[in-house]
């Protein structure tokens, strides 16, 4: 099939020495170039569930302001 494209002229130029480099026609080059873009578009990383650990909900220690970065600093240092 036949359509027009239009394309940066460095890039069109890195194309044609590329297909040049490669023994590939520019449209072999450019039908390359879209399928693997689009097989990675479909690609989807399965990644297994990550489980947090939880505290027992015992709340904040009695007088500690955690809107207070300062005091924070200061109860979490050794």
């Amino acid at each position: 099939m036949r359509t027009t494209v239009r394309l940066d002229e460095h890039l069109l130029a890195q194309a044609r020495q590329y297909a040049a480099a490669s023994g590939k026609t520019l449209t072999a080059v450019i039908e390359d170039a879209l399928r693997e873009a689009l097989a990675r578009r479909n690609t989807k990383i399965r990644r297994e569930p990550v489980c947090l650990p939880a505290c027992d909900g015992g709340g904040v220690l009695p007088g500690v302001d955690i809107d207070d970065s300062a005091s924070l600093l200061e109860l979490t240092e050794f």
